[in-house]
């Protein structure tokens, strides 16, 4: 081979010039489509550090908010020589948390017994005689027993109506039979149900419907599934399993009936 043979070889120049000036252009097309595959991967990865991130810090903001609001309301409450703000440089958050669980923990124990009994009942007597504090207290009272109680009053089951018109169809709670003086009332025909009917964006506002069971459709989701249904604005729909159950029946009856087979024998040659 002479010198230009080896300069070419070595610079990598090809001997076509129109093979050269083809490779220029791929060189060219492909530029922009490398930037562009970037910019998306770059995109991709904001939304879901977003996606991580964003449920967290709005959750730690919540609870921060909670704690900072309890030590407001405690914290001038306790002593001072059982605050910890009286002997430390710095401030320590959750403190007048913790302060406020241990009182309702000792609030508890004395009103389990027969004199804390005593001086609850003699308490709410009191209360019972003042014309608008006895029914903010009442309903107040009733809502916390509601929610905080361990018995299973809760709803436990999810349905379709057809609501505000027919044809529309809208999630409600199911809640319990109806009873007493509505049963009376009502016109007679199909038990009417106690349902809820939450709003969107915030479940915890809605309407109370008295429904004919025949009128619910109940669905097989759960009842968180359903508040994070209505919480979303229809955005997390829940999975549907009921394919996937019914999958997997048949692969173990499938299973079972070939371990029920008797084995075929081969013949003796």
């Amino acid at each position: 081979m002479n010198d230009k043979t080896d300069k070419k070889q070595k610079t990598g120049a090809d001997v076509n010039p129109e093979h050269h000036e083809g490779l220029a252009k791929l060189a060219d097309f492909d530029e922009p489509v490398k930037h562009a595959g970037l910019g998306t991967r770059m995109r991709n990865y904001f939304l879901t550090g977003l996606i991580i991130v964003g449920p967290i810090s709005i959750t730690v903001y919540i609870l921060w908010g909670f704690v900072d609001i309890v030590d407001a309301w405690v914290k001038p409450l306790v002593p001072d020589a059982y605050n910890p703000d009286t002997y430390l440089p710095f401030h320590i958050p959750g403190a007048g948390l913790v302060f406020a669980i241990g009182a309702m923990i000792i609030v508890g124990a004395l009103a389990a017994n027969l004199f804390g009994r005593t001086i609850v009942g003699y308490g709410e007597t009191v209360v019972g005689r003042m014309p608008v504090v006895r029914n903010v207290y009442r309903a107040l009272k009733q809502i916390f027993e509601t929610v905080l109680s361990q018995s299973n009053t809760s709803f436990k089951n999810v349905g379709l109506i057809e609501y505000p018109r027919k044809g529309i169809y809208a999630i409600v709670f199911v809640a319990t039979e109806t009873s007493g003086e509505l049963v009376e009332k009502l016109p007679h025909g199909a038990e009417p149900i106690s349902v809820f009917l939450p709003t969107t964006p915030n479940p915890t506002s809605g309407f109370l419907l008295f429904v004919p069971s025949n009128e619910i459709h109940i669905l097989d989701m759960s009842v968180e599934e359903a508040a994070k249904l209505v919480i979303s604005a229809g955005l997390v729909t829940p999975a549907y399993t009921e394919n996937l159950e019914v999958l997997a029946e048949e692969a173990k009856a499938g299973a079972a009936k070939k371990d029920d087979s008797p084995e075929k024998v081969e013949p003796a040659a």
